[in-house]
């Protein structure tokens, strides 16, 4: 796997996504320091990263992934005697390893900030929302990868970014929401980070303040990942018979 991996990461030189890992996190960090620096400037930044910005910047790194790849329609993959399966759990990884670099970079900055705007988030809960982003983003990846293979880059940026719209849009719903999910990191980002999607705070008294549900919707989250992983992997195995 340590080859495929490597593999991955050379795939990538000369494209955008390692300079995406950085963009990202910086432009989100400068953008929130303009409009709303000071006390607001850590419940800012959050808001516009895990709502819109990393989602966005997550499934284009996906997409650039593949590209090369799907220019020569697979056939230098087809090639190897490798296990198809095996290939596409090598990307998954690499973009797992994107995710998490972006993340920490997002941390860094966000901590650095509240050093100079003042902190208005712990730095446990920072740490905690990150992780939690982590986790129940992960399923992201698998899905992103499909979406690009089968409907191309812009495709794959607007049917996810309309997930998570839609996700902001129903995160407390309750019910069957509760186990899709694009509501997942809404939800769990309101009583680690104590605000809201739009960046409010949420409400004292509220009950989204409840941790309750943090274990089980982060374990939701890797099941999801888990299925849509296995599920995409197989439809790729599938591209060698045609």
């Amino acid at each position: 796997m340590l080859s495929h991996l490597r593999a991955e990461r050379l795939k990538w030189r000369g494209t955008f996504i390692p300079k995406l890992v950085w963009i990202a996190p910086v432009f989100t960090i400068l953008l929130c320091v303009i409009l709303m620096g000071g006390r607001y400037f850590q419940s800012g930044a959050y808001n516009w990263w895990y709502t819109m910005l990393l989602p966005g910047a997550l499934t284009l790194a996906c997409s650039l992934a593949l590209q090369k790849d799907a220019k020569m329609k697979y056939r230098g993959l087809l090639a190897l005697p490798v296990d198809l399966r095996t290939l596409w759990a090598g990307k998954i990884i690499a973009c797992a390893g994107w995710l998490l670099a972006a993340l920490l970079l997002f941390l860094i900055g966000i901590t650095s900030g509240g050093l100079l705007f003042g902190q208005t988030i712990p730095l446990l809960n920072s740490m905690a929302g990150s992780f939690l982003i982590f986790v129940t983003f992960l399923w992201q990846i698998p899905l992103c990868l499909f979406l690009a293979a089968r409907f191309g880059l812009f495709a794959a940026v607007l049917l996810n970014m309309f997930g998570n719209v839609m996700g902001v849009v129903a995160f407390d719903s309750g019910g069957l929401w509760h186990f899709l999910p694009y509501t997942i990191t809404f939800r769990l980002m309101c009583p680690v980070l104590l605000i809201l999607p739009n960046g409010l705070p949420v409400p004292a008294d509220s009950p989204l303040r409840s941790t309750d549900m943090i274990l089980p919707d982060a374990l939701i989250s890797l099941a999801w990942f888990g299925v849509l992983s296995s599920l995409t992997a197989l439809w790729f195995r599938k591209q060698e018979a045609k």
